[in-house]
């Protein structure tokens, strides 16, 4: 009977240590970064989420993701809300849960900008 009630604990363990983070997406990062001027110049990641077709800034980041010009990535990433951020943070933090892809190409579609130099 003991061993019975053991086996039920660890699969009761198990399944629960299997179980999907909340507010999971997928991340397409493309393969450059891109320049810009928030309180100071800096780099920012371009992303596509879900089956959107354009591609957008990413602020702040994925945590626990060691991003290399030139691939694009295909991530599954945990999002949750920040509270209270400060200046120029973003109100979402992105962690990372596992790289699904990672593909040595120049991403299609790039969004064109001036270049931080054009604003001085």
């Amino acid at each position: 009977m003991r061993n019975k009630w053991t086996m039920i604990v660890y699969v009761c363990v198990f399944l629960f240590a299997c179980k999907e983070p909340e507010n999971v997406e997928k991340l397409i990062v493309a393969s450059d970064p891109i320049d810009c001027i928030g309180v100071a110049p800096q780099q920012y990641l371009l992303v596509k989420s879900g089956e959107e077709t354009e591609w957008t800034f990413l602020y702040g980041g994925i945590e626990g993701f060691d991003y290399q010009p030139g691939y694009e990535y295909v991530l599954k990433v945990q999002v949750q809300e920040v509270e209270n951020p400060v200046a120029d943070q973003s109100s979402i933090q992105y962690i990372l849960i596992k790289v699904i892809s990672k593909e040595k190409k120049t991403s299609e579609n790039l969004p064109v900008f001036p270049s931080p130099e054009d604003y001085i």
